[in-house]
């Protein structure tokens, strides 16, 4: 392997919880209302399998229209620029999107130091190192968590819709990571921890995907397309 391409939350940074909190109180909100609206009994959002189901990995907006799905609900898509009070696939996005970024610019930003300490191993070894991130935050959260200088490329939610390029489980962005290095996806290795994540690795035939289990679906990771799975990238440092 000659180069890393990373995912950013659950892997590199502990948002994941950020995010996942973020969309609990979305969602339990907007479907309250719809219970409401609709005459139908209200099941709040799980932060467990719904979550790592139906969101975990995902683009924003196709995190809102497969979780709703599953629960046989429909919303027009609007459009990215949707105020976060419109009923549309984009409008509840953005509402999640405001809390997330209310909580980073509350600090609530914190890397694994055993990420931290590999990257700085493989940075030292000469390989290459991007992120691909769903996050259209990914720059904020790179920021604030002090890593940006140790990684050479970004591709996230902003690129991904820039480029038009489809979100995980789809291989495309991780394709893209590995193009702007130069580096060919059978050189490179793929570290997720999203179940999304890890089908988008195996998709795109990279030469190893890394499962991160930090949530205690070390099965699960394996079963999507995993290779082998670690509870922290510092077990790597040993092996």
């Amino acid at each position: 392997m000659t180069a890393c391409l990373f995912d950013l939350d659950g892997v590199l940074t502990q948002t994941a919880l950020v995010h996942n909190a973020a969309w609990k109180q979305t969602f339990d909100a907007f479907l309250q209302r719809w219970s409401a609206d609709h005459g139908q009994p209200y099941v709040p959002f799980d932060s467990g399998a719904d979550y790592h189901q139906y969101v975990d990995g995902r683009q924003r907006a196709d995190g809102v229209r497969t979780f709703l799905a599953s629960r046989g609900i429909t919303l027009p898509e609007g459009t990215p620029d949707d105020g976060p009070d419109e009923e549309t696939v984009n409008g509840v996005g953005n509402r999640k999107n405001i809390l997330v970024l209310q909580k980073i610019a509350e600090g609530a930003v914190q890397v694994y130091p055993g990420s931290v300490d590999y990257l700085h191993a493989v940075q030292k070894a000469g390989l290459r190192r991007a992120v691909v991130s769903a996050s259209a935050n990914c720059k904020d959260v790179l920021d604030a968590a002090n890593i940006t200088d140790l990684l050479e490329e970004r591709v996230d939610g902003v690129v991904a819709r820039a480029e038009k390029l489809p979100g995980k489980p789809a291989p495309d962005t991780f394709l893209y990571g590995a193009k702007l290095l130069g580096v060919e996806p059978e050189n490179c290795a793929v570290f997720e921890d999203a179940l999304a994540g890890v089908e988008a690795g195996r998709a795109g035939k990279f030469g190893i995907v890394i499962g991160v289990d930090r949530v205690g679906q070390a099965d699960a990771l394996r079963e999507h397309g995993a290779d082998i799975v670690v509870q922290d990238l510092s077990e790597l440092l040993t092996r």
